[in-house]
């Protein structure tokens, strides 16, 4: 259970805490600073970026076909869309100070500063890089501070170092075949009945292919199966919601939750706060 403040016992004597948050200063760019010990991400992505930089203890990070583990002086670089989970590796857990640049302002800097052409993205997942690491932990001190002038600028050095020493053109999308252009619809169908989904027998149906051709076609084009990707879908459109001001229980029926404890569960394993906190630190 987590606390009113975003944090949570961690079962082991010590607390866990986080913070989720944005500064109004600095758009397209969310926030985290916390210490896990026994809270686990389960798979979900991300629609921007993610860099984080771990300042104690082990994160493991289950990626597809890998598994890192991070480390004091090292940072975590995830792409788009890119399906992960996250744990301790350590008894004592992790600490990370984590940045969430939106696409635009990742090739807003890409294309001022770097010389990458097309989609800009990392080439590897963690990198030793205590600089790296120092400048991520500056920029949070920076905004926490309300100094927004110096996190904003710390943030742009920040992204073109990782671009230039970690970075490249995302690959082009290929052509789907027949299995991802069912899987690709299969989404677009979920993403417009977040409410009311189909069964997976419904929607493999209405899509011409069978249940076990689509499971296997969207875990191969998306990294999860369909219900991980609605709950992960249903975790995004309730974080807009509720940026907007949108109470928690109604955020909860709008996205398909049967009620706000539902939310609470999904959306704290998923963001790493629980939504009352998220809201709170947008809407202040």
């Amino acid at each position: 259970m987590a606390n009113g403040d975003g944090t949570a016992p961690d079962g082991r004597g010590g607390r866990e805490w986080a913070r989720h948050w944005r500064n109004p200063d600095l758009p397209g760019l969310d926030l985290l600073r916390a210490h896990y010990v026994r809270h686990t991400f389960p798979r979900h992505a991300h629609d921007g970026y993610v860099i984080a930089a771990v300042t104690c203890g082990i994160e493991e990070i289950g990626l597809p076909g890998a598994t890192e583990r991070a480390g004091p002086g090292s940072v975590v670089l995830i792409n788009p869309e890119v399906p992960h989970t996250a744990r301790a590796g350590a008894p004592e857990g992790w600490a990370y100070s984590t940045l969430y640049p939106a696409r635009d302002l990742v090739a807003e800097v890409a294309a001022e500063l770097t010389t990458l052409r097309g989609t800009p993205g990392f080439t590897r997942p963690m990198v030793m890089d205590p600089e790296g690491a120092r400048l991520i932990t500056e920029i949070h001190r920076a905004a926490e501070q309300g100094n927004a002038l110096a996190a904003d600028g710390l943030l742009r050095v920040a992204v073109a170092r990782m671009l230039r020493q970690h970075g490249g053109p995302l690959p082009s999308r290929p052509v789907p075949g027949a299995g991802a252009g069912a899987a690709e619809r299969a989404r677009a169908l979920l993403e417009d009945r977040l409410a009311d989904p189909p069964t997976l027998e419904q929607l493999a149906t209405g899509l011409g292919t069978s249940p076990f051709a689509l499971l296997r076609a969207f875990r191969d084009r998306y990294g999860m199966p369909p219900h991980t990707w609605l709950t992960d879908a249903r975790v995004r459109r309730a974080r807009l919601l509720l940026a907007a001001g949108t109470p928690p229980a109604e955020a909860a029926v709008a996205v398909g939750f049967t009620d706000q404890p539902h939310l609470n569960r999904h959306f704290t394993r998923i963001v790493g706060v629980p939504p009352g906190a998220y809201r709170r630190e947008r809407t202040a």
